[in-house]
């Protein structure tokens, strides 16, 4: 038996910053889902004092680690790329390669959820995850994420074509 992991959510801090954003570059360009030289999107991904300034940017802890970390995003707000009114979009989930499979993305969904619960006005969560995500298409499937096939959308100067996924609350 596998002895039992405790992690530990919460809104990202300051001192977290670099933290965050090596544990979303490893994780990003480790699966091979952005190349190391990218210089559009990654330096995105990593510029974490603009995400939590623009967003509400959540962590994971596991032993008093940064593992994981996602952000989330209202309508019109600067994150937000598909989000519609009453909708929290999360975006950017990153769990760090060598914590993987120990419960780190579900217990960031997990806190979306609950967060988009207990905001007012929100009626649903929504995410894009790529294609060829599956891992994440299950996880979400097994949290209760349905796909909205009509939703989906295509970034064209990337090539990458994007599933969307949405959860009542």
């Amino acid at each position: 038996m596998l002895p039992e992991v405790t992690v530990r959510v919460r809104e990202v801090r300051r001192e977290d910053y670099d933290d965050v954003a090596r544990l979303t570059a490893a994780a990003y360009v480790g699966e091979g889902f952005v190349s190391a030289d990218d210089g559009d999107y990654l330096p995105m991904l990593m510029d974490t004092e603009h995400r939590a300034r623009h967003g509400v940017l959540l962590v994971a802890e596991l032993e008093q680690r940064l593992v994981g970390a996602v952000t989330l995003a209202e309508a019109d707000g600067e994150y937000a790329d598909i989000a519609r009114e009453g909708e929290l979009e999360f975006r950017m989930l990153a769990v760090h390669p060598d914590a993987q499979r120990n419960g780190i993305g579900r217990a960031l969904v997990r806190a979306v959820v609950e967060h988009a619960r207990s905001s007012e006005g929100i009626e649903a969560v929504v995410l894009s995850t790529e294609e060829k995500m599956g891992g994440a298409h299950q996880l979400y499937a097994a949290m209760g994420f349905g796909r909205q096939p009509e939703r989906d959308w295509e970034v064209p100067e990337y090539g990458i074509r994007l599933l969307v996924f949405r959860l009542s609350v």
